[in-house]
């Protein structure tokens, strides 16, 4: 299951933010961004069990994280 997750970070903190995100497991691109969100998440998962826990108990959870959306990707074009 392919995911996106936008995040919104607390002034100042993009690149510690940055740097923890790029150590999670499930993480295939990250990228800090201009605009709405600062942070743009590709992650891919086996479950929907294994997307909740890497919104809820990793990416939330990371100090100076505000705010996420998650996407479900239901189709992709190579």
């Amino acid at each position: 299951m392919l995911a996106y997750v936008l995040a919104k970070v607390e002034a100042g903190r993009d690149k510690e933010v940055f740097k923890e995100i790029k150590k999670l497991e499930g993480v295939r691109k990250a990228s800090a961004t201009y605009g709405i969100y600062d942070l743009h998440i590709e992650a891919n998962f086996d479950t929907v069990e294994e997307l909740d826990a890497f919104v809820f108990d990793r990416v939330r959870r990371i100090s100076g994280v505000k705010e996420t959306v998650t996407m479900i990707a239901s189709e992709t074009l190579v």
